[in-house]
């Protein structure tokens, strides 16, 4: 019985050892989680917080509309339009082919455009969504949300496309945009989004920032298939702004027109008190719709590599020897340093002998003796390659750099070439020789190493013509609504006036070179001065119109107006056109006399 009683206490004993180390065990592992369910949810709850929410919170951006340019009269050169598109977010929609194969159902998509959306959607992330169809009509839109459900990872979206109002006749200065192509960290958000256009030439490009605007945001609560709850919150994306152009369409398309006679050309008409450009015409030209709007490979190539190259804005990116408008630098440089005196005459026999080389005047049987204004009104080589030699090519190009030469202007135009104003610093380091005496006489009358563009011409006459140091705007703002005036150019006034009386000789005298420049009696009179830049050495040789076309030379004119009292300044630059005073002349009256019916209280003779 002892024994029995013996039995069942030990029994006990071990019962409660066990239960007290189950206990124990228990209540270490209920100690361990608790602690970590505090770790988690108190001490990481910054941590691990964000973290689910990123899981239950999606975040998207959302796409600013694009800001519209206008012209100075308020015309819209470039807008938006509103269409409805689809996107693929492949994360969500499980098997991509067969959901593309599906929604080829309702919206038509050929066989390489399935597979090459296939493609891009397994090289890139899951969770970035991919255009798969632009303009769809409204029963398409409805047909795709009423088969949502079949139709994973697909949305449709009202979006906008860029619509140019003007075609060719502004492609050039507003440009065209174009898909995102690369997108670095620091990017906005909406760089990344599907369909995203981004400004790739001309103002589009340059005002990019602007015109973009900023993007939004919207927060979407989801389940844990991805699919869409609720929306929590949003920020509304910024508009861009609106960026109003100082070009005149309507006197822009009438000088166009007037200059596509050329087959390759270009114009640009400057405000000289503001420096607002009114015209900057280029042809041939390209419709800016035709490339924004989705352009085949094929296409996009034939417009690259056309011969007369279409998508070259001449006007900033046209490189030419400005020829006899250099002439002005000259002229001016020589009067500043007094190498050049008014009563001094220089006999011009129709060559100039320096070293043991032979330098041609376009006068063959020469000019005679020539004082500074006979010099300038008949564009005679000899007298300025003997200011040249005076002056040394350093100061010809202190004196073009002044004159706004050789660089590139901040105005939004991202595409200038800065054209090249040589010395001897700039030879070495191009060539590792040393400058040439005769290098130097050819630059004295724009030919050489020397290159400008229309733009630069431009300016480099509306600083001539006011005395100031003109820079160029093409968004009307800064200087418009209050009084403005550049900074004074350091040059002596007397020299300047010289050379602006001769300007008006060249055009208004018997014997001047851009007499077909002159507007009829009782108009306002115009000061300009003739370029001729040769190109092919046959052209110093024959007549231009028995060269082929390629061989003839550059025909350039540059002017101002009214004389007394100016208020525009014009470059032009036809390619290949001959003698400037043949055939850019004429076209420079035409266009003056447009922009003085353009603007008729600027054109009374002061």
């Amino acid at each position: 019985m002892f024994d029995q009683d013996n039995h069942e206490r030990e029994a006990k004993r071990r019962f409660s050892r066990r239960t007290l180390l189950v206990g124990a065990g228990q209540m270490a592992g209920l100690s361990v989680l608790g602690w970590r369910l505090f770790q988690l949810q108190v001490v990481n709850h910054g941590r691990y917080a964000p973290l689910a929410d990123e899981n239950r919170i999606s975040l998207q951006a959302l796409a600013p509309k694009r800001g519209r340019i206008l012209d100075r009269n308020g015309l819209v050169l470039a807008d938006n339009e509103e269409h409805f598109r689809a996107t693929l977010t492949p994360g969500l929609a499980g098997d991509v082919a067969h959901i593309l194969s599906l929604f080829r159902r309702i919206v038509p998509l050929q066989h390489d455009e399935l597979e090459k959306l296939v493609r891009r959607a397994k090289k890139q992330s899951r969770n970035t969504s991919i255009l798969i169809a632009t303009d769809l009509s409204f029963e398409q839109v409805a047909e795709i949300n009423l088969f949502a459900p079949r139709l994973p990872g697909i949305a449709t979206q009202t979006a906008w496309r860029r619509k140019y109002r003007q075609g060719p006749a502004t492609g050039h200065v507003v440009g065209y945009v174009g898909n995102v192509e690369r997108v670095g960290l620091d990017d906005d958000a909406v760089m990344r989004l599907p369909g995203m256009k981004t400004g790739k030439s001309g103002i589009e490009a340059g005002m990019e920032k602007q015109l973009r605007g900023q993007g939004g945001t919207i927060k979407i609560e989801v389940d844990a298939h991805g699919h869409a709850v609720r929306d929590l919150e949003s920020q509304e994306p910024k508009e861009g702004r609106d960026v109003v152009l100082t070009i005149d369409a309507a006197l822009q398309k009438r000088i166009l027109d007037r200059l596509m006679r050329e087959r390759r050309a270009s114009c640009v008409v400057l405000d000289v008190t503001s420096g607002e450009v009114v015209v900057m015409a280029s042809v041939p030209g390209f419709d800016p719709g035709d490339v924004a709007e989705g352009i085949s490979n094929e296409s996009w190539q034939r417009l690259v590599n056309a011969e007369d190259k279409p998508l070259l804005n001449r006007a900033i990116a046209g490189q030419y020897p400005p020829g006899s408008t250099f002439k002005l630098v000259t002229a001016l440089a020589a009067l500043q340093k007094g190498y050049a005196d008014p009563d001094e005459h220089i006999s011009c026999q129709g060559t100039y002998d320096l070293a043991d080389h032979s330098y041609r005047c376009w006068k063959r049987t020469g000019h005679g003796a020539v004082g500074f204004r006979q010099a300038v009104k008949e564009s005679c080589d000899v007298y300025f390659y003997e200011m040249a030699k005076r002056l040394g090519i350093d100061a010809l190009a202190e004196m073009a750099r002044k004159l706004g030469l050789g660089m590139v202007y901040p105005c939004g135009l991202p595409q200038q070439k800065a054209g090249v104003i040589p010395d001897g610093d700039w030879k070495r380091a191009q060539t590792n020789t040393s400058w040439l005496g005769g290098e130097t006489v050819l630059a004295g009358i724009g030919q050489g190493y020397v290159l400008a563009t229309p733009l630069q011409l431009a300016v480099m006459t509306a600083r001539v013509a006011t005395g100031r140091a003109v820079v160029p705007a093409l968004e009307r703002g800064g200087q418009q609504g209050r009084a403005f005036e550049f900074p004074a150019l350091d040059i002596d006034e007397r020299n300047l006036q010289a050379v602006r009386d001769a300007m008006v000789a060249a055009v208004n005298e018997d014997g001047g070179t851009g007499v077909k420049a002159a507007l009829g009696d009782a108009q306002s009179i115009v000061a300009g001065k003739t370029g001729t830049s040769q190109v092919s050495q046959a052209s110093s040789d024959s007549a231009q119109d028995a060269l082929t076309w390629e061989e003839r030379d550059h025909a350039l004119f540059v002017a101002f107006v009214p004389a007394s009292k100016p208020r525009f300044a014009i470059s032009a630059i036809i390619e290949h056109g001959g003698g400037g005073g043949a055939t850019a002349a004429p076209f420079v009256r035409d266009c003056i006399e447009a922009v003085l019916e353009a603007f008729p209280q600027h054109g009374q003779q002061g």
